[in-house]
């Protein structure tokens, strides 16, 4: 009913009709999701008239109202087959400023056209097919990249970004080749880290390095969302990008990755928004080369290397390390290198595992990229060392038992999902340099079995990557108690109290005969055995 006067409104009345008519069927479905089967018809005619609306000289207002009302139906996939075609796509194309002649983004009152043509095209692009193949042929990526650098460093249209970023992202989801074409020819990543520069208000202090402001706001909704779009954007982007060819793009994941590092430094609006920002940051992190992780960690700078260095020792015990990693005015140090980003990471991943769901997809990414910056980059190694292994001295519970980051992964090890086993598995062993003997002291041989199955080093060894030489020091508590402690499960066990010391002499004289009897009795059995095979 509410299809069939819309329609009769929209095909015969005046722009303020239409208006109002279309504002009340908005305000009525804005949180429908499913349709009637019986009413599509009425569904895709309404579509068809609201395009030839559009078609016309009407006030903002109303197309606003057009648009709003558009943007919901296009949430049926069916209903959009017989209104996609590239006269309506370029519709929207033209009020969402998206074609080449539009030059400037001038008017403010034209902005909610532009962000609800961006709502409806997201829509659209995502639920037909024919839109996606005529997204192509439009060239619709130039031009959403063409409007980006028009809007990227202006600060009251975040909506415009946000929803440009997204289609963007969609396209980029739905199309390999339009990927390649972002990379390359439209010079996506610089562009998209750039819009991430602009929603972080960086300002570089080096090349690689930016200004913390430590008591500055947290990040607003707006920028927030506009960032997790570019991020999602840009993860498209760089996905297949494990290896660097050129200088160039050496130097701009550099750049990528100093962004990616401010971004785990900074709070968004909320919790849940912070962790959702820095999610897609560790997933952004795990596509940039390995040797370009480099500037996660940084000197101190003068301002952090003033103060008086606290020790770790003086902090809760559950946060010892060892004497190398310090703090310098609030700022995790480990050999004079700033490591605050890999100490977030290294958070991010804790709360991960505690949440104790979804760890293949919350947890194994973040996982998988502490393990591979560890096995490239040797002070984040240690540093991680320090921190999820320090130097045992209470070896009473078992390795998988306690609230401790090691107790943690070591309960990992055993977990059913192959893949999370592993990857905590291949943390924790490169954490160890590959040595099997490190391993097995943090561990238990149990624990990790089958990752010594798995890499053919049950009788020990190291795997095959190089580490440095220097060597473990052990603490005194862990030297007495070394000899007691059961190498399967990894903790020290009392030695077995010997029965015999309880007997009575009578009582050992017994026992031994009985021995001696059930010897007698085996041997006979192995003669009798072996007669019967010499008569056969």
């Amino acid at each position: 009913m509410d299809e069939e006067r819309a329609l009769y409104i929209v095909r015969a009345g005046e722009a303020g009709a239409i208006e109002r008519v279309l504002r009340d069927y908005s305000d009525k479905h804005r949180a429908t999701f499913k349709f009637e089967s019986t009413d599509e018809d009425k569904r895709k005619k309404l579509c068809e008239g609201i395009f030839k609306v559009l078609l016309k000289d009407i006030p903002t207002t109303c197309q606003v109202s057009c648009l709003e009302v558009l943007r919901i139906l296009s949430r049926d996939k069916k209903v959009l087959v017989p209104v996609t075609t590239k006269e309506n796509m370029q519709i929207l194309l033209r009020l969402a400023k998206l074609n080449e002649s539009d030059d400037s983004l001038e008017k403010v009152s034209e902005f909610p056209v532009i962000v609800e043509s961006l709502k409806c095209l997201c829509n659209i692009v995502f639920n037909s097919q024919m839109a996606q193949q005529l997204s192509l042929e439009l060239n619709l990526a130039a031009k959403l990249c063409n409007l980006l650098r028009k809007c990227k460093d202006r600060k009251f249209i975040n909506d415009i970004k946000c929803f440009d970023l997204r289609l963007l992202f969609v396209l980029s989801l739905l199309h390999t080749d339009i990927r390649s074409q972002l990379r390359y020819e439209l010079q996506g990543l610089p562009l998209l880290t750039q819009i991430l520069e602009s929603a972080f208000s960086i300002k570089w202090t080096d090349e690689y390095e930016s200004a913390i402001d430590r008591n500055g706001p947290p990040l607003s909704p707006q920028e927030t969302d506009c960032a997790i779009e570019a991020l999602k954007a840009l993860f498209n982007v760089t996905v297949d990008s494990w290896k660097v060819h050129k200088e160039g793009d050496s130097h701009q994941f550099r750049v990528m990755a100093a962004v990616l590092r401010h971004c785990l430094l900074i709070v968004g609006p909320t919790e849940d928004k912070t962790e959702e920002l820095h999610s897609n940051a560790v997933n952004l992190l795990s596509n940039v080369p390995v040797s370009c992780l480099d500037v996660l960690i940084c000197p101190l700078t003068h301002e952090e290397t003033a103060p008086e260095a606290t020790t770790l020792d003086e902090l809760p015990s559950d946060k010892t390390a060892e004497k190398e990693t310090v703090l310098k005015n609030n700022t995790m140090v480990y050999n004079g290198m700033n490591m605050e980003a890999i100490h977030v990471l290294l958070s991010f991943m804790e709360k991960r595992i505690d949440k104790g769901s979804s760890y293949r997809e919350g947890l194994t990414p973040v996982l998988s990229l502490l393990t591979e910056c560890s096995r490239a980059h040797r002070n984040i190694r240690k540093f991680l060392k320090d921190q999820v292994l320090p130097p045992l001295r209470d070896v009473t519970n078992r390795p998988e038992v306690g609230s401790t980051v090691r107790n943690k992964l070591v309960r990992l090890m055993t977990h059913v999902d192959l893949g999370v086993k592993q990857i905590a598995a291949e943390f924790l062993f490169v954490l160890c340099k590959e040595r099997v003997d490190s391993l097995l002291k943090y561990t238990g041989y149990g624990n990790a079995a089958g990752l010594l199955a798995a890499r053919g080093l049950l009788a020990g060894g190291r795997g095959d990557n190089w580490y440095s030489e220097d060597e473990d020091t052990d603490t005194e508590e862990y030297k007495n108690a070394k000899p007691n402690i059961n190498l399967i499960t990894g903790h020290l066990e009392e030695p077995m109290p010997n029965p015999i010391d309880e007997m009575t002499e009578e009582q050992k004289e017994y026992e031994a005969m009985k021995l001696v009897n059930m010897l007698d009795k085996l041997s006979r059995r192995a003669d009798v055995n072996d007669l019967h095979q010499d008569g056969g």
